[in-house]
């Protein structure tokens, strides 16, 4: 749906954005999902449950608060979108509230949520993406070591699906603009790869492709300019490896409100159009101080510590005031459940 009919997902996502038409979804085609959360949770008599889906924080407070056996398990949401939280999210009756941003936590204050129940900190990416920036020598060091000539290189991504128009953009600038390598990552999107590595055949080596990769935190930091829609994933990591972003669309409604966050913040721009986007790779390739301004104002947007402090309050919470085990069992755990 997100890749071919994105006005259908804001359409659903708007219209079970309220409280009935949410509670009727629950009760209806999500209604499995009770069952999965209490088989897991009697599995292995967590600590605490972790909701990082906006559609499992509240079967989980469900399960929690009819098993008997587990009255004070404690359960904790981390929001994983950046300015736009869904109802699902924010309705829930969890103990505490993870959010990644001043947007998502003004939204809870002004939902009436106790102040204590939140808490801002910023969305968790993983520790390869938090290393210090590198210099512009160690760049061009890591992109020959990825078997890239050095040059100025524009990485594109559409997250897990390959989605965002991906081949029309990649295809415009390689025809507008000179000078410059572009490196697509096309995750399970198998026919866009097809279609780009007929491309790369004709691209004179300035094309590479890829599918998923397990090395995406190298691409992000050698980029000269990272492309993408305005995912919150997409955009934690490259801020936290401080580069320069060029956002080009966004899920209607779930990513409403994350391209404005980068353009204000001064970490990018936004160009939905691939002319348009063509334009500004070539405008910001030749203008390194207004490059340079982006990459800076990226790094001060990014927070690498964010996993560790969310997994610093987890941890506090799960031990809880009678310490590690306080149900008897000292193998009790966290348990995170997320739907990917």
């Amino acid at each position: 749906m997100i890749r071919w009919c994105p006005w259908l997902w804001g359409f659903l996502w708007r219209a079970y954005g309220r409280p009935k038409t949410l509670n009727w979804l629950r009760r209806t085609l999500l209604s499995q999902a009770y069952g999965t959360v209490g088989a897991a949770v009697a599995a292995c008599t967590p600590a605490m449950i972790v909701a990082f889906h906006p559609m499992t924080a509240e079967p989980a407070v469900q399960v929690r608060d009819r098993r008997a056996l587990l009255p004070a398990v404690p359960v904790v949401t981390v929001i994983t979108d950046l300015i736009t939280a869904h109802l699902a999210w924010r309705d829930a009756a969890v103990d505490r509230v993870i959010v990644p941003s001043a947007a998502i936590a003004g939204r809870c204050a002004r939902d009436g949520m106790p102040d204590e129940r939140y808490v801002q900190i910023g969305l968790p990416v993983g520790a390869e993406f938090c290393q210090p920036p590198l210099t512009g020598p160690e760049r061009r060091a890591l992109k020959r070591s990825l078997g890239l000539r050095g040059r100025f290189l524009v990485v594109l991504t559409g997250g897990g699906e390959g989605s965002g128009g991906l081949y029309r953009r990649t295809a415009a600038i390689l025809r507008r603009v000179d000078g410059v390598d572009v490196a697509v990552i096309c995750g399970r999107n198998r026919p866009l790869r097809r279609r780009l590595n007929r491309l790369a055949a004709r691209a004179d080596g300035r094309l590479t492709v890829h599918g998923f990769v397990g090395n995406m935190a190298d691409w992000l930091r050698c980029a000269d300019i990272v492309v993408g829609k305005a995912g919150p994933g997409t955009i934690a990591e490259a801020t936290c490896c401080a580069a320069p972003l060029v956002l080009t669309s966004f899920v209607p409604g779930q990513e409403e409100g994350n391209a404005e966050f980068i353009v204000e913040a001064g970490a990018g721009i936004y160009a939905p159009r691939p002319r348009g986007l063509a334009t500004q790779i070539e405008r910001l390739r030749d203008d390194q101080a207004a490059l340079a301004a982006m990459r800076a104002a990226s790094a001060r947007v990014g927070r690498p510590s964010a996993a560790a402090d969310i997994a610093t309050i987890l941890a506090e919470a799960a031990a809880g005031p009678a310490g590690p085990g306080r149900h008897g069992d000292p193998q009790s755990r966290a348990l995170t459940y997320s739907t990917t």
